[in-house]
């Protein structure tokens, strides 16, 4: 094989590996929807969430099953040994038997204080509360998937930045080192612009890791490949004007008491140990059942008698296993009552138990709504005072800019020292740090109202 041939199918060979392995290298785009839609189908606390659901299905289905009635049947044979009674004789001998009995027996429960019906009850109640349990799980995941998403925006942006300061201190340290060199400025000068570089180095560290760490609980939200390289997709955020930032927290209060999962969850759970009491109580009342059954049996020492009219002898014969079961062929029907009389006060300690669980769940309850009362109002206190710091941050990082501007200028010509030239980038460094934040503070903390007022989270 000639030198071409084998540079022909190494070109070809490593093609091949690139075509196939591309798209799994490839880092894959993400928006936010597509972030939310991926949590809901892939997060491992949700599918936990749908199993209890099932469970809590399978538990009330039993439930009415209860209702039905119960059919058993048995059978036993064996072998006896040793001394036994004749067949219809007062004699005994010793011999080996064989005997076979067979029974069903079904039973529906009548009355039981009407505990089967409020089993149901409760049981229906506890379905509901597994659901509104998967609902919760559903909505916080969002909100923590909206949050996580801004979260790596803002960081975004603090790269972004980090970068562009380096850039500047870099600019700064060049022409540093050349008026250190031509006698215009000292060694401290020179130090203090290599000292800015470094801040501005660390501070591109400290927000690239913020910016991973924000990445990789993205992904463990949407239950992916921790090394899977990903992207999101950037909003334009320069056209979210519409951002509402003034609400009535007694408005917001009243509509998410209506709709908060938490809420709802609370009050299923009063429900349910409500209900609860009621199974409890039916302990006290009796048990009304109605009970039938068949039965019958067969043993190899029954004999026919017969009588042989040749000699007027009786003669003995084999019971046949088809006429002793038709002969021994029994049936029963009746009522069964059984009346709780004392059972160590298992039954009232059970009642006062629920009975306190339902004050306990009551409670859960009141606290639930005050929380969320005491949060929403934090919430709109919140958006308010970002709003304002917002405002105040992109003022003040305009000044700063303005200021930078005019001290470099001036630093350019010689007539400002290193010194007020570095407080000028570094205070303009930290006002455009604090604008980026506060800005999506502003969107993160109106988000947070929208999803107590039920509306879906949107970039």
């Amino acid at each position: 094989m000639t030198r071409y041939k084998i540079t022909r199918i190494a070109l070809a060979s490593l093609l091949l590996v690139t075509l196939v392995y591309a798209p799994v290298f490839a880092q894959e785009k993400i928006t936010l929807q597509m972030a939310v839609d991926r949590t809901l189908a892939n997060n491992l606390t949700i599918k936990q969430s749908l199993v209890n659901e099932r469970i809590g299905d399978v538990d009330l289905q039993q439930a009415k099953n209860n209702l039905l009635p119960s059919l058993n049947a048995s059978t036993q044979g064996g072998y006896n040994f040793g001394r036994s009674q004749i067949a219809g004789q007062f004699t005994y001998t010793t011999a080996t038997s064989f005997n076979a009995s067979g029974n069903a027996q079904m039973q529906v429960t009548v009355f039981q204080g009407g505990q089967l019906r409020n089993q149901i009850i409760q049981n229906r109640i506890a379905l509901d509360v597994n659901k509104g349990q998967t609902a919760k799980v559903k909505n916080d995941l969002v909100l923590n998937v909206v949050t996580t998403y801004l979260q790596i925006l803002t960081n975004q942006d603090l790269v972004t930045a980090a970068k562009q300061q380096i850039d500047l201190a870099n600019q700064t340290l060049q022409r540093s080192d050349i008026s250190f060199k031509a006698g215009n400025q000292t060694l401290a000068d020179l130090s203090q612009a290599k000292a800015q570089v470094s801040t501005a180095t660390l501070n591109l560290t400290t927000a690239q890791n913020q910016l991973d760490l924000s990445l990789l609980i993205l992904k463990q939200f949407m239950e992916a490949d921790p090394y899977a390289p990903i992207e999101v997709e950037r909003p334009d955020i320069s056209k979210l004007t519409d951002i509402q930032t003034i609400y009535n927290a007694n408005e917001v209060v009243r509509t998410a008491m209506n709709i908060n999962p938490d809420i709802r969850l609370a009050e299923l759970q009063q429900k349910t140990s409500q209900q609860a009491i009621r199974v409890a109580k039916s302990y006290y009342y009796p048990t009304v059942s109605l009970y039938g059954g068949l039965g019958s049996n067969y043993t190899d020492r029954l004999k026919t008698k017969v009588i042989d009219v040749d000699n007027n002898v009786p003669v003995y014969s084999p019971y046949s296993a088809f006429s002793q079961i038709g002969d021994n062929f029994n049936q029963n029907i009746g009522l069964s009552v059984q009346v709780p009389i004392f059972n160590k006060f298992n039954t009232r300690s059970n009642v006062r138990r629920a009975e306190l669980n339902f004050q306990n769940a009551q409670l859960n309850t009141q606290i639930s709504k005050n929380n969320l009362s005491k949060t929403i109002i934090q919430a709109v206190l919140d958006l308010q005072s970002a709003d304002k710091q917002y405002q105040s941050a992109t003022q003040t990082f305009e000044a700063n800019k303005d200021a930078l501007n005019v001290t470099k200028q001036r630093y350019d010509v010689g007539l400002v020292n290193s010194l007020d030239y570095n407080t000028a980038v570094t205070n303009f460094n930290r006002s455009q740090t604090d604008m980026i934040q506060a800005r999506y503070s502003v969107i993160f903390r109106s988000k947070i109202i929208d999803y107590y007022l039920g509306k879906t989270i949107t970039l």
